[in-house]
């Protein structure tokens, strides 16, 4: 089962709602493009080992403090490019989880058209 986890954040100076953490470059663009097509605001920073050193992997927020990924996906609000909202009921066809269970996950990646 899924959770919707809801987490706030600083990042650069600015209070923001957690979407992922532990993302790589490829990922952070690809959700960076996605809710940025919806029309939010996206930050990102290096996440730090316990030591302090930074570690290659990132955290994702929005600057809107009331987003939450488990809402938006089931009320079908993030939206592709070509207009279509992601599926939740749709898993099976899909590769990997936009947002992976663990993370604050519920937004499946459209990997195939539809």
């Amino acid at each position: 089962m899924l959770k919707g986890k809801h987490t706030v954040i600083e990042i650069a100076g600015v209070r923001c709602t957690v979407v992922e953490t532990g993302a790589s470059d490829e990922r952070i663009a690809f959700i960076k493009e996605i809710l940025e097509f919806n029309g939010y605001e996206v930050k990102t920073e290096k996440e730090k080992a316990k030591d302090g050193t930074l570690l290659a992997t990132s955290v994702i927020g929005v600057t809107d403090i009331l987003f939450n990924a488990m809402i938006n996906l089931y009320e079908r609000k993030l939206l592709r490019k070509g207009g279509n909202a992601f599926n939740h009921q749709r898993q099976r066809h899909r590769t990997r989880p936009i947002l992976s269970p663990g993370r604050c996950s519920c937004i499946r990646a459209a990997n195939r058209p539809e």
